[in-house]
């Protein structure tokens, strides 16, 4: 402790000058005893509290409300916890750490959404209703979907027609373009699952919570209507295997016309697929969890079916199934009304002509009848329809061969006379004309189903991991499956059966029955069943769909079908998806309807792309996504530069529509400037710190104040606002520049706060830099206009960023190769402080830093509970960050807290009552730093008697006789006040906030001393002025000891969310 010598002054004073050293010593010595004799009373009382605090207040009573009605305290309010009193005011607004990540732990999905979810938190514990927590896994949870809703009817009846129609080569090529389309859409659907909660609702509220309502509602229809029309797909599928394949005996309208075949056959399709539709509507509506329970069913029937594919082709290597195919020439027969595939038979050893004679010529005898020219030129032959995978006929299937409706299905390497002949319906002819796009729009819908792990998203224990995962393995298995069979269809089958869609050449089996081993059969009814459930899933899904949509209120026509029964069935939403899926089923065709089920889910994986691109574009602090893989790291500039007045204007109004949602928040900063008198900014790397921290993105507004009057200082503000502009043109801030003129330094800074920006283009931060030597400076107005411009920004409900030590803030052109970004998260104020290191570490000075957070456990918290619950909560953040949970139990107010505490309040009471001249306000100034230096280096780590020997060192001061001359009128006065200064006692509530500090501070350098950048919680101003000294105070003793610091203020608000 310093020494000060005191020389007499011989006068009638000079008893008093001695008396005070006593009693200073004397003063110093009972809050010795009385700390010791707390102790000794109970040894459980940590720390003054209670009636021992009152004792120390006993004669000095002064304003208790400067930071909280006392009234509280007595009362035992929860607020008052001694290692947090800085931060009490305010915990009703800013809650302990600790009870946000209690209600963290407690998140489950709901079934309504993000939005619902948001407002249920609001509900009080006793009408909460139990939740089942999701316990869904990768495999049972979106892999097993995914398959079901990928495979469908395209791979059982049309692939195999895609690959004879093709060839192999281009149907392969066909199959890769679809499965890239839905690999890539999957790839960026797993980083919008992944940036955030996914809430139940899927893959529609992804969409539009990313895209916006617009966007968002538009998307949500076309996925809409592609999943209704799918239902519509499905079922015509169903129906085309229950009448072609199982019992074509049931239809209903027959033509003995071969031209009007076709039309009897839709018009069956019609009425059949009608009747499914109402029994599937019937089935969803009488109870959807019927169809859950038999999906798992559905799903063993594709596996076994398509196991069965590959067992047949393994099969037909070595032991092809016999499967004739009849040729006339190089021309196909149909093999439904033919006995023998010959022109002739015997019977009863006479050759009698067969069926096939009697269809190409008109006369049943032999002699004079009138045959078909090309039936008389040419041989009925027999050929293998499935060679098998050793026979080599992988060579013709290759190359494709497109062909008009109405065209017979030839064998190109067939023996034939070039004799035309006329058109017969025993030919198997092509019944719909074919092209390279028609085959994409037909085969696209066999991969569609990729979101279906998304829409059960509330039903899985982590979505994030499991979405991605999921999703993209199910995509490649299924993906492997349409290629190996494209290859084994090519391999295995005759090109000309592989042609014939409805299996007509092989007795009007099933084609890709014919190489599935051990029957056609088991092909047949698999795929009968799964097509059926995946009618009956989409069924369920687009109602539920349409529901979401019409909650959101997008499309106000549409709000109707947002109502549900009471068991929650959308029944209106379920009646017009029976409505529009009959449209579907009334075309008949499944060829017809498939393109326009590609053209929905094309549009609807368009915008998931287009979502993830402009995300990643804009770079919005929400878009932390887990699956990075998304794109390349490719840098294409920083937007789009000129637009237009209009679109300018446009942009300005749309903003006015309201605040943005907290997943678009990103700090718009105002950063206040001090110039020197010669115009100059005093601290620049305010603006290095505003561009490392914007990296180019959103709003940054420059504000500075010229005190003086606007007409004679018009001149200076030009020049001050070019420096300005010139520096920020150097430190790369892209933004904008505003110097107010004001009388007052207070007003002008309070004029900026209010009036910056235009229209909703208006910032949300304020940055601007500690008052560093307010201790020393002669004028108080430094720091007062510093808590001044900290009541405005939380008056407009503004974060604040306070720089400390700003001159040891990193240039842009420095580069930290390692170190730690520490966030020492006290309260919870908004979420900035998770926000603010990871926007820091998008610029190169940070990007090599980790960021480490710490909190606080008070005596009542589980730390190893608390630390598990703010790693989940990071990982529901998508931030990467070490976690660790301080300890920071009671404890005894040390002598030193007391001391300094004591300290301050007689600093300030000097300033205020005796003031002093410029040259005794240094001295004391310097006496008070000198002493707390000191002090803090000889109080921390000592135990108590080391530290009453301290404070029984003798001070002096040193008295001049010019001094005492100069002064001597106002003695008395002086002498008097120096009396009751040196008899004053801390304020309880001081030296709880200073015990605050100290301890807080003291946890803080142990862990972060080291560390390249601290972000802190800042403490709100105390309510009453008188405290604002001891403020700037507590708020020095807080951050002592740290190289840079970021004291952080939120605005009030959510900045940051755990929903995508």
């Amino acid at each position: 402790m310093p020494h000060f010598t005191v020389t007499k002054v011989e006068d009638l004073e000079e008893g008093a000058a001695a008396s005070v050293s006593k009693e200073r010593e004397s003063s110093l010595a009972e809050i010795k005893a009385l700390i010791q004799h707390s102790d000794e009373l109970d040894p459980s009382q940590n720390s003054i509290t209670g009636e021992h605090s009152q004792l120390l207040d006993d004669g000095h009573k002064k304003a208790r409300n400067a930071y909280l009605n006392n009234s509280n305290y007595e009362e035992g309010d929860e607020y008052f916890d001694k290692n947090l009193a800085l931060f009490e005011e305010e915990m009703d607004t800013r809650p302990k750490v600790s009870s946000l990540l209690n209600r963290m732990a407690n998140y489950t999905n709901l079934t309504q959404g993000a939005k619902e979810h948001e407002e249920a938190e609001n509900i009080t514990e006793g009408k909460k209703k139990p939740t089942k927590t999701p316990q869904m896994g990768t495999f049972m949870g979106v892999y097993l979907p995914c398959l079901q809703n990928i495979f469908g009817v395209i791979l059982f009846l049309r692939l195999t027609w895609v690959v004879g129609t093709a060839g192999v080569l281009q149907a392969f090529a066909i199959v890769l373009i679809c499965c890239c389309c839905t690999m890539l859409t999957a790839i960026s659907m797993s980083a919008i699952a992944t940036n955030g909660v996914v809430p139940a609702g899927g893959s529609y509220f992804m969409i539009s919570r990313a895209l916006g309502p617009e966007f968002g509602g538009a998307v949500g229809l076309c996925f809409y209507l592609g999943t209704t029309f799918a239902a519509a797909m499905y079922i015509l599928g169903a129906i085309e295997i229950f009448l072609v394949y199982i019992v074509p005996r049931a239809a209903i309208f027959r033509s003995d016309d071969a031209l009007k075949e076709s039309a009897a056959m839709l018009n069956n399709m019609r009425v059949y697929g009608t009747a499914f539709l109402v029994l599937m509507v019937l089935v969803v509506f009488i109870g959807v969890r019927y169809v859950n329970k038999f999906a798992s069913l559905f799903l063993a029937c594709v596996i076994v079916s398509i196991l069965a594919i590959y067992a047949g082709a393994i099969k037909s290597s070595f032991a092809p199934p016999h499967f004739p195919v009849c040729m006339l020439g190089n021309r196909t027969l149909s093999s439904r009304h033919i006995d023998i595939c010959s022109k002739t038979k015997e019977i009863n050893n006479m050759t009698v002509p067969s069926k096939l004679w009697g269809f190409f010529c008109n006369s049943s005898q032999f002699f004079n009848a009138t045959c078909d020219e090309y039936f008389i030129h040419n041989n009925v032959t027999s050929i293998q329809g499935i060679p098998g995978l050793a026979s080599g006929v992988i060579t013709e299937n290759l190359w494709s061969n497109y062909l008009p409706k109405g065209e017979i299905i030839e064998k190109p390497s067939a023996k034939s006379s070039d004799v035309l002949g006329s058109l017969n319906h025993e030919y198997v002819l092509v019944d719909i004309t074919t092209s390279f796009t028609l085959l994409v729009g037909i085969f696209f819908p066999s991969v569609t189903g990729i979101m279906a792990g998304s829409n059960r998203s509330g039903d899985l224990k982590d979505a994030q991991k499991s979405i991605p995962i999921g999703t993209i393995l199910a995509i490649l298995t299924t993906s492997f499956v349409y290629l190996s069979n494209v290859v084994l269809f090519g391999a295995c089958i005759e090109g000309v059966v592989l042609r014939d869609k409805f299996g007509d050449a092989v007795k009007g089996n099933l084609v890709v029955g014919t190489l599935s081993w051990p029957s056609p059969w088991v092909i047949v009814i698999g795929s009968f069943f799964s097509t059926c459930g995946a009618g009956l899933q989409s069924l369920t899904g687009a109602p539920r769909l349409l529901q979401a949509i019409a909650k959101d209120n997008i499309i106000p026509f549409l709000r109707v079908f947002g109502h549900s029964k009471a068991n929650g069935e959308p029944t209106w939403a379920l009646l017009l998806t029976a409505a529009i899926a009959e449209l579907g089923i009334l075309i008949a065709s499944l060829d017809l309807v498939a393109p326009i089920l590609s053209m929905f889910f094309l549009m609807c994986y368009l915008f998931v792309n287009l979502a993830c691109a402009l995300q990643t574009l804009l770079r919005t602090p929400n878009w932390r996504p887990r699956f990075r893989y998304y794109h390349a790291e490719k840098e294409w500039g920083d937007g789009i530069r000129g637009l237009s007045l209009s679109a300018a204007r446009f942009a300005l109004l749309r903003l006015e529509e309201g605040p943005p949602h907290t997943k678009n928040w990103r700090p718009q900063l105002l950063v206040l400037l001090k110039l020197d008198e010669d115009l100059h900014v005093k601290h620049p790397r305010l603006l290095t710190f505003a561009s490392q921290l914007k990296a180019g993105k959103g709003l940054t507004i420059v504000g500075s104040v010229i005190v003086g009057n606007f007409l004679e200082n018009y001149g200076e503000a030009l020049a001050a606002e070019q420096t300005i502009k010139h520096l920020m043109e150097a430190e790369k801030v892209k933004g904008f520049c505003q110097l107010v003129v004001a009388a007052k330094l207070r007003e002008g800074i309070s004029h900026l706060i209010q009036s910056c920006g235009l229209g909703g283009m208006k910032h949300n931060t304020v940055v601007m830099g500690w008052p560093n030597g307010w201790r020393q400076s002669e004028d108080a107005r430094a720091w007062k206009t510093f808590i001044g411009t900290v009541r405005v920004t939380t008056a407009a409900h503004l974060a604040l960023l306070v720089a400390k030590n700003i001159s040891f803030f990193p240039s842009n052109v420095e580069q930290f190769s390692e170190g730690n970004i520490d966030v020492w998260w006290i309260v919870h104020d908004g979420g900035m402080l998770m926000l603010l290191p990871f926007l820091l570490k998008q610029h190169k000075v940070w990007r090599k830093c980790s960021i480490r957070i710490f909190t606080v456990a008070q005596l009542e918290d589980n730390s190893i509970q608390m630390k598990k619950d703010l790693a989940t909560f990071l990982y529901h953040l998508r931030i990467e960050a070490e976690v660790e949970v301080v300890e920071m139990h009671d404890s005894d107010i040390s002598a030193y807290t007391y001391e300094r505490t004591l300290m301050m309040e007689q600093r300030s009471q000097m300033l205020r009552h005796m003031r002093l001249s410029k040259t005794e306000r240094d001295r004391e100034a310097q006496l008070v730093k000198d002493r707390n230096s000191m002090l803090r280096l000889t109080s921390i780590g000592s135990d108590e008697d080391e530290e009453t020997e301290t404070y029984q060192e003798k001070v002096h001061m040193t008295w001049t006789k010019d001094k005492y001359m100069a002064s001597r009128g106002q003695k008395a006065k002086s002498m008097e006040g120096f009396q009751d200064l040196l008899n004053m006692r801390p304020d309880h509530s001081n030296v709880r906030r200073m015990h605050t500090a100290v301890k807080l501070n003291e946890v803080i350098v142990n862990k972060s001393h080291e560390a390249k950048l601290v972000l802190l919680n800042m403490p709100g101003p105390p309510r009453n002025p008188e405290g604002d000294e001891n403020y700037m105070e507590f708020l020095e003793v807080l951050t002592e000891g740290l190289e840079r610091v970021l004291l952080v203020r939120g605005g009030g608000s959510e900045v940051i969310t755990i929903y995508s």
